[in-house]
């Protein structure tokens, strides 16, 4: 019987030590708890990588990403992604940005929004839009706001002949407004549903959206970036002065020096005739 009693009280002793050791725990996981409900949601936003001016034409160097709370944090701020990141390039800043501040979606005007062309271009300007290939101007080299070179080469007649060819540059110094198809209603693919069409837009005067639309008929466009560190403005593009053609020959010294053979062309002098018409040599 003492027995008994003796392993009853040592069941009770071990019981009451498992509730101490319990309630101790839990009493320490409560401020884990309490600092995990109270430490605050952060995300990775895309913000502004360097200062950014009114009315500037986003490209991915200028996209940048910082962590921040989401607790207090405006409702359109941009998640950092791969699709988010896609979609702002080309984009308008619609108010001034410093370095670190968060794109808010309410602060851009996408390509293809109505009102875009009208946004971006300047007093007076046009946008004209113009088809390029991936060799000419539209695989990822050119951006919005950079500045370009139209470039024109034609084969002068019609002659197949090489040194008929010849490059001028019809347009200089135009702003690049959107590359891509975006800005085109339909153009996301071929009229027979192949690739999709490539196209670059471009701010210019309305005499060089005349010369831009003939150069399209006469031959292949090509685009030539300029250095950033130049960026002049409207007038001064239409001020630039002309360049000279460049030809085929003034590339190629052979072809320059290449010349048809010319046969030989030989004097006969007629010395008399008779009545039968035969003439004597």
């Amino acid at each position: 019987m003492v027995f008994r009693l003796g392993i009853f009280g040592v069941l009770i002793v071990a019981l009451i030590a498992v509730m101490v050791f319990a309630y101790s725990l839990l009493n320490q996981s409560k401020p884990n708890d309490q600092q995990a409900a109270q430490a605050p949601q952060i995300e990775q936003v895309l913000v502004a990588a360097q200062p950014l001016p009114a009315g500037s034409l986003l490209q991915p160097a200028q996209i940048g990403a910082a962590t921040i709370p989401l607790n207090g944090a405006p409702t359109d701020v941009l998640v950092d992604t791969p699709q988010n990141r896609t979609g702002l390039t080309g984009s308008m800043v619609r108010t001034e940005l410093a370095p670190g501040a968060p794109i808010l979606n309410s602060d851009v005007i996408h390509p293809g929004d109505h009102g875009f062309l009208a946004a971006v271009l300047a007093p007076g300007m046009r946008a004209v839009t113009v088809s390029v290939d991936n060799v000419t101007g539209a695989n990822g080299l050119i951006w919005p706001g950079d500045n370009v070179d139209v470039l024109l080469t034609q084969s002068i007649g019609g002659a197949p002949d090489a040194k008929s060819i010849a490059a001028e540059v019809v347009l200089s110094n135009v702003r690049v407004i959107a590359s891509g198809a975006q800005v085109i209603k339909d153009a996301s693919a071929g009229a027979s549903g192949g690739p999709p069409v490539q196209t670059v837009t471009l701010e210019v005067t309305p005499d060089q959206a005349s010369r831009c639309l003939v150069a399209t008929s006469l031959g292949k466009l090509s685009l030539i970036v300029h250095s950033a560190e130049t960026n002049p403005n409207g007038t001064e593009q239409a001020s630039a002065p002309p360049q000279q053609p460049v030809w085929a020959g003034d590339v190629s010294p052979a072809l320059a020096n290449a010349h048809p053979e010319v046969p030989a062309v030989s004097t006969v002098n007629v010395i008399s005739s008779d009545a039968t018409g035969e003439f004597k040599f």
